[in-house]
């Protein structure tokens, strides 16, 4: 049996909080107006109208690097944690979200879709005020 101190199971809860944000967000930004969206995700990098709606992508292409990175004197280093990068594609028909889904290599020791937390966070938070 494996036994997690305090400052162990504190970790891990941060941890997966990091990366189940973007997967709550795929499905409580369902609904959210296009001016809701931007208002909380910032202006769009890439737009694509489509027939019946349109496409809307951010990104953040900036690393962002896992949380367990080890550096010795002698200027070896290693990273545990995996970088990422992220785009957030949401689709929207009628002027509200239809879809959510995350392209890029996102995933860090934090979770599969962390490196999206960044382009969600602020929309998330938005959509639990309007849930509540």
């Amino acid at each position: 049996m494996i036994r997690l101190g305090k400052a162990g199971l504190l970790a891990a809860i941060l941890l997966s909080a990091c990366s189940s944000l973007p997967t709550r967000a795929k499905h409580d930004l369902i609904g959210m107006g296009r001016a809701d969206l931007i208002a909380c995700a910032g202006v769009p990098d890439n737009r694509e109208p489509l027939p019946d709606g349109e496409v809307l992508e951010w990104r953040q292409d900036q690393q962002v690097q896992g949380p367990l990175t080890i550096k010795t004197p002698l200027s070896f280093e290693m990273d545990l944690g995996g970088h990422g990068t992220c785009h957030m594609v949401a689709r929207l028909k009628t002027g509200r979200v239809s879809q959510v889904e995350y392209t890029g290599p996102s995933a860090t020791l934090a979770g599969p879709y962390a490196a999206c937390r960044s382009l969600v966070l602020a929309c998330e938070k938005r959509a639990m005020l309007h849930n509540s």
